[in-house]
């Protein structure tokens, strides 16, 4: 095992719990904004930001540090580092915001731009959930993996609703097809898949911050991730303005039935 990775995961797990006390105190309480994109960010979503970034790069300097609330840059930056970093500091801002509890810090460290191990703090559960290749799963200190049941009409999905219209008939036929929920973060959501919390994932609205961290988990869960669109990895640039990621997960038959299912 690499003992730059090793020590990145440590500072990274500690990072992220010493957020825990932050995220909770403000739930519920602070006020959210609309961004350029019309997501929604709150102050917290700013603190989490800088301190988390602060505590890495004080760590290792030579490492790139991208998070969700940078500052929206004209031209995407190159990633030109082995080591670097995606963030969302909160995951389910709106949920935040308004006092609904699943919420999560998502910390994901790359190495030549493709993700090795996922940091992601469940607030609805108080736990974190870690784990990467080769360096197993973990669901608040258990041993985790994707759930091995084959699809039915009973399996759970999780799935929010296209921002996209086009999309619709898609969603029309997940709903007909399994159990839904939609709990406001895309990151619990691929992260419940990987640790066996729900059977498997349609998203069609992600952005990279969204499922970095929980793609490291995936398949060391035994699951797999297909993309619909462009894989975002290995990650080459970091642009807050990149398309939308699109993708399923779950077990191996949990995806080839979604595939069946949207006819893609």
């Amino acid at each position: 095992m690499s003992s730059a990775i090793d020590s990145r995961i440590e500072a990274a797990k500690a990072a992220v719990l010493a957020e825990t006390g932050r995220l909770h105190a403000e739930f519920g309480r602070t006020k959210a904004h609309l961004k350029y994109d019309g997501t929604r960010v709150t102050p917290v979503d700013i603190a989490i930001s800088e301190s988390i970034q602060a505590a890495i790069t004080k760590q290792f300097p030579e490492d790139q540090f991208f998070s969700e609330e940078l500052a929206v840059t004209d031209q995407p930056i190159p990633v030109t580092a082995r080591y670097c970093w995606i963030l969302d500091p909160i995951d389910g801002t709106n949920n935040y915001a308004n006092g609904i509890i699943y919420v999560s810090i998502s910390l994901a460290l790359l190495e030549n731009g493709v993700p090795v191990y996922g940091v992601i703090y469940d607030m609805a559960r108080r736990v974190l959930v870690h784990g990467g290749p080769g360096r197993g799963l973990w669901d608040d200190g258990k041993p985790a993996r994707v759930a091995p049941e084959a699809p039915h009409g009973h399996s759970l999905i999780g799935f929010h609703s296209p921002v996209e219209k086009g999309y619709a008939a898609e969603g029309k036929r997940i709903i007909e097809n399994f159990k839904i929920r939609g709990l406001g973060s895309s990151a619990l959501h691929l992260a419940y898949c990987a640790v066996g919390h729900l059977d498997g994932v349609v998203e069609h609205n992600n952005k990279l911050w969204d499922i970095a961290a929980a793609a490291a988990m995936i398949e060391e869960g035994g699951g797999t991730i297909d993309y619909l669109t462009p894989t975002p990895f290995p990650l080459k640039e970091f642009w807050l303005k990149s398309p939308r990621v699109q993708y399923l997960a779950g077990n191996a038959a949990m995806v080839a039935k979604l595939h069946e299912v949207l006819g893609r």
